[in-house]
This record gives structure tokens, sequence and C-alpha cells, in this order.
């Protein structure tokens, strides 16, 4: 495998892992909301460290946001990140008309 492919399934599995975490606060009722005190910044450096640039701060900052609100824990923002780096932006370069 190529170091591209390889660092592009190693930030699927980490992002896989970060939002399994972020969700671990519905396990416990009420003590989990206290320990998105902590994962809200955690889990925006966390974002803004995966990935590079505007893209990763403003994803950083929406991360940051959803964990820190009760009850949106369930959206998955680094596996949607994952997609739109990969998958989304990569198919759009793909559409590009050759003259």
């Amino acid at each position: 495998m190529s170091n591209t492919t390889d660092k592009k399934y190693r930030q699927l599995f980490l992002g896989l892992l970060f939002d399994a975490i972020g969700m671990l606060s519905f396990a416990v009722p009420f003590v989990g909301e206290f320990s998105d005190v902590i994962w809200a910044p955690l889990s925006g450096w966390l974002m803004t460290r995966m990935y590079k640039g505007k893209i990763g701060q403003a994803a950083g900052i929406i991360t940051f946001v959803e964990e820190i609100i009760p009850g949106l824990d369930v959206i998955p923002t680094f596996t949607i990140m994952w997609f739109y780096t990969y998958v989304y932006k990569s198919a759009k370069k793909q559409k590009t008309i050759e003259v």
C-alpha cells in the first residue's frame, strides 16, 4: 500500500475511534455530560491536527460545538470529515474536463 492510502485508512480508524469516544458520554447518565467539558476542546484540537488548513480549523470548531452541546454527541463529525476529505473532494477533482 502507498503512504497516502495508509494515511487515509489510519485517519478513518482514528475518526471512528474518536467518534466512539465522543458517544461514550451517553453510557453514563449525567456524569457523561460533564466529561464533554474535557472531551469537547480535546476533540476540536484533534480535528485540527488530523486535517490541516482552514477546513481543519472549521471542522475543529464544529466538532467542539457539537461535543459541548448536550444531546448532539451522536453526530459522527470525525467520520463526516473523513468522507468530505477522501470521498466528496476527490470525486469533485475527478470531474475536471480536459480540453
